[in-house]
C-alpha cells in the first residue's frame, strides 16, 4: 500500500522556519518532520510513498537525493566520479517525488499524483504532524467499514483550563486543565483512501477538506477512526518547540520504531 504525503504548502503559521525550507523539512531531533512521518508508516510495513512537493520542493527532493550518500559508507575515484557504495544503513523505502505545484490546492496536489497510485487502496496525510496510531488496525477498520475514505478523528491538544462560569457571576465555580477529551472530534489526516474518491477531486483549486470529503459525508462514504492516544501537529513554532522537548526529554509518543 502506498503513503501519499502532502508536503507543498507554505506553511506561513510558522513563518519562522518556513521562509528558509519547507515545513515537512522543519527538523525535530536532527531530523526533518517528514522523516518521522514516514518511519511511522515504516514501522508497519509501509515503505512505498509519493510526496506532493510544490513549495520549496528542490528542497525536499535534495534531502532525498543526498539521504542514502549522507549515511552510508563510500569510495570515491575522484578522476572517473565512480562511486562503490561499502555499507548503506537506510531504510527500505521508495520515494517518489512530485512536484504538484506552488499555489495547488490540497486536493489537487492529490489528483496530480492519481498516476503514481495505482488503482488500489492508499493511505494520505499532511506533512507535519505525527501520532501514534496502529496503522494495522486503521487500516483493517478501513476495509471493515465498507467507506471510500476513512480519516482519523482526533481531539485537538489542549493548551488552556476550563473555567466553570454562570452568567452574571464573577465567582468561578469550578477550574479544570484542558484535556484532550474536550470539545470535539477534529481531522487528523492519517487517511486511508480508496482510488474512487480521485473522482471527487476537480482540479487544482479544490481544497480536499472542502467539497471532497463534505460530499463524502453527506453521502455516508467517509468513516471516522477514533484515536485516543498521542497526537501533535506542528503548526507554530510553539508546536515545533513541543515537539522537540518531548523528542530530547526522550518521551516522544511517536517514536514506535
Amino acid at each position: 500500500m502506498k503513503v501519499v504525503i502532502l508536503a507543498g504548502g507554505f506553511g506561513t503559521r510558522i513563518s519562522e522556519e518556513s521562509t528558509i525550507r519547507p515545513k515537512p523539512l522543519v527538523e525535530i531531533g536532527g531530523q526533518p518532520i517528514l522523516w518521522h512521518i514516514m518511519k511511522i508508516y515504516s514501522a508497519y510495513g509501509l515503505t512505498e510513498f509519493v510526496i506532493c512537493c510544490g513549495y520549496k520542493g528542490s528542497m525536499i527532493k535534495h534531502y532525498f537525493r543526498n539521504y542514502a550518500f549522507e549515511l552510508s559508507d563510500v569510495t570515491i575515484d575522484l578522476h572517473s566520479s565512480d562511486i562503490k557504495v561499502h555499507k548503506n544503513g537506510v531504510e527500505p523505502w521508495k520515494v517518489t517525488l512530485i512536484d504538484t505545484g506552488e499555489n495547488t490546492m490540497t486536493g489537487g496536489r492529490l489528483k496530480r499524483v492519481a498516476e503514481y497510485l495505482g488503482n488500489e487502496t492508499f493511505c494520505l496525510t499532511y506533512g507535519d504532524g505525527v501520532c501514534n496510531v496502529d496503522m494495522n488496525d486503521l487500516i483493517v477498520f478501513h476495509r471493515k467499514s465498507g467507506a471510500l475514505a476513512t480519516v482519523t478523528a482526533v481531539h485537538q491538544p489542549g493548551r488552556f483550563g476550563t473555567l466553570g462560569l454562570m452568567p452574571g457571576e464573577d465567582r468561578v465555580r469550578g477550574f479544570r486543565e484542558k484535556s484532550n477529551e474536550d470539545g470535539a472530534f477534529i481531522n487528523g489526516g492519517f487517511f486511508v483512501l480508496e482510488p474512487e474518491v480521485l473522482d471527487y477531486i476537480d482540479g487544482d483549486e479544490t481544497s480536499w477538506e472542502r467539497e471532497p470529503l463534505e460530499r463524502l459525508s453527506r453521502e455516508g462514504k467517509l468513516a471516522a477512526y477514533r484515536h485516543r492516544g498521542f497526537w501533535q501537529n506542528m503548526d507554530t513554532l510553539r508546536d515545533k518547540n513541543l515537539l522537540e522537548g518531548m523528542w530530547r526529554g526522550g518521551n516522544a509518543p511517536w517514536k514506535i520504531w
